[in-house]
């Protein structure tokens, strides 16, 4: 899975412009992801990551970085064998493209 482009609010992946945040594992794509307390991701935030199993989940935490990850959440996800890298949305959608890893995941906040 390659993303296209990434501007505030706005990613494009193959060829589909999403303007909500979203998640995707390996090759498939979920839509409008809502977390329980917006500015900060929680475990429960990641349920389907966790059903999946990824190896890697690169977390975009918005353009300017504003998106929390508790340690609480990256040690939860660690402890079920899942590596968490988390950046500015930016930054975490350059990882993304560049990771050459087929078990991988990526929770993207579009906005702030």
């Amino acid at each position: 899975m390659h993303i296209e482009s990434y501007s505030f609010g706005r990613m494009v992946i193959g060829g589909h412009v999403y303007t909500s945040d979203l998640i995707i594992i390996r090759n498939e794509i979920f839509p409008n992801w809502w977390r329980r307390e917006g500015h900060s991701l929680d475990p429960g935030d990641l349920k389907l990551v966790v059903e999946k199993k990824p190896k890697v989940l690169i977390i975009g935490t918005g353009a300017y970085g504003a998106m929390e990850v508790p340690f609480e959440t990256e040690k939860f996800l660690e402890e079920k064998g899942i590596e968490v890298i988390w950046k500015p949305t930016a930054e975490a959608v350059e990882l993304f493209n560049d990771l050459d890893l087929p078990d991988k995941a990526g929770a993207f906040h579009l906005t702030c």
